[in-house]
């Protein structure tokens, strides 16, 4: 049994992470602001006695005992973290540095989730991770490409010089239960206006790609990623190579849903990427890691989570 601190860990993402790692077998305490997180993501964990919750800020140094930190902790999508752009780069870089502190002093092994923002809007497709990206660093989506690409540069330097054990993992667009209905990305977006026969909002043309990973398939690659006993530090990219334009992807949902939506288009974003696309070469290779989970399979069970959210808020 490990004693595992998960940051962010009442998050999308976090929540699914907790969950496997305490059926596992392990001590789990899940550390969360709940700016974006929610108590209904974890809810059914509370029950367990290998579970602690605790409510705090990364920005402020925390002290534990731990064998592992699984650093998820920063709003993901842009209507979050563009709120409070200054919180959102502080949550990257003190988060960072208060729990590499952590993880030097428990000798801890300390995962980063990164993100394929590193990578801004890349100029080489697929993306690789010897790519160091196409960043702006005066734009409004740069309180969290930038925040997130210093905390790999923190993690690298706590490595060097201080022997920290690290991995850093490149998290590209996923989806699944648990997602916030509002938090701007396009799978919930999609889902909720189709849900509802609301217009079905496309910014640009819809020609831009992104590729969609299923949230059980990240997990399994965050998990081989922090028990990979070759020395692997990464970074390695976890994402879907399975690319399809957002135009696609809103017909997509818009026939899986049975849903009237029509499709509206606004202007595009300022500094939004015009293709998105993971090479997991590396993933493969150094982790035997791929996604499993058939889109359709993936967003009929994302569908069937926002139907039961949306019919307990009426």
């Amino acid at each position: 049994m490990k004693r595992i601190l998960i940051t962010g860990g009442a998050g999308f993402i976090g929540s699914h992470l907790s969950k496997r790692l305490l059926d596992e077998g392990n001590d789990v305490i899940c550390l969360d602001n709940f700016f974006t997180g929610s108590k209904d993501n974890i809810r059914e964990l509370l029950q367990n006695d290998h579970f602690e919750l605790v409510r705090h800020d990364v920005t402020k140094e925390y002290f534990a005992e731990v064998d592992e930190i699984y650093n998820l902790a920063c709003p993901a999508s842009p209507p979050h973290y563009q709120y409070n752009a200054i919180k959102t780069i502080k949550t990257s870089i003190l988060g960072m540095i208060n729990m590499l502190g952590l993880a030097k002093r428990c000798k801890a092994r300390i995962l980063q989730a990164s993100t394929s923002e590193v990578y801004g809007d890349p100029m080489v497709h697929p993306q690789k991770e010897e790519y160091w990206g196409n960043v702006n660093p005066i734009g409004i989506r740069s309180c969290y490409d930038e925040g997130k690409r210093c905390a790999e540069t923190l993690m690298m330097d706590y490595h060097r010089q201080n022997n920290v054990d690290i991995r850093i993992i490149r998290i590209f667009n996923t989806y699944g239960p648990n997602m916030h209905p509002n938090d701007g990305r396009v799978v919930s977006n999609f889902i909720v206006q189709a849900l509802q026969n609301k217009d079905i909002t496309i910014y640009g043309d819809g020609s831009q790609t992104r590729s969609f990973c299923y949230v059980d398939d990240l997990v399994e690659g965050m998990i081989r990623m922090m028990n990979n006993k070759e020395g692997f530090i990464g970074p390695v990219n976890l994402g879907n190579p399975s690319e399809r334009t957002i135009l696609e992807f809103a017909q997509l949902i818009i026939k899986l849903t049975n849903s009237n939506s029509k499709i509206i288009n606004k202007p595009l974003p300022k500094d939004d990427p015009a293709r998105r696309r993971p090479d997991i070469s590396l993933a493969k290779e150094k982790l035997d890691w791929k996604p499993k989970t058939d889109i359709e399979e993936g967003l009929l069970k994302t569908i069937e989570y926002f139907e039961k959210k949306l019919e307990l808020n009426r």
